[in-house]
């Protein structure tokens, strides 16, 4: 079973990578794009067979390691 982590800065803490983003993206002719935030997607196989426990499972890896609670949240989501 997969589960997918989205990590993405918290609002109101600062995200050079998402300003370089939006900046570059101004820059190449994109107009009209507002506030870019940049996150990271993480993608798990996993051996649990019921989705709850395998969501459950997925939650516990992103408060542990995969995001920094303090400055990210993350959403978890069983594919």
């Amino acid at each position: 079973m997969k589960a997918r982590v989205t990590v993405m800065p918290k609002a109101g803490v600062l995200d050079p990578q998402g300003k370089a983003i939006g900046h570059a993206l101004e820059s190449l002719g994109f107009g009209g794009v507002g506030e870019v935030r940049a996150g990271k997607v993480i993608e798990l196989e996993l051996t649990e067979t019921d989705p709850a426990k395998a969501k459950q499972a997925a939650e516990e890896m992103a408060r542990k390691l995969l995001a920094n609670t303090v400055i990210e949240s993350f959403r978890v989501e069983v594919v």
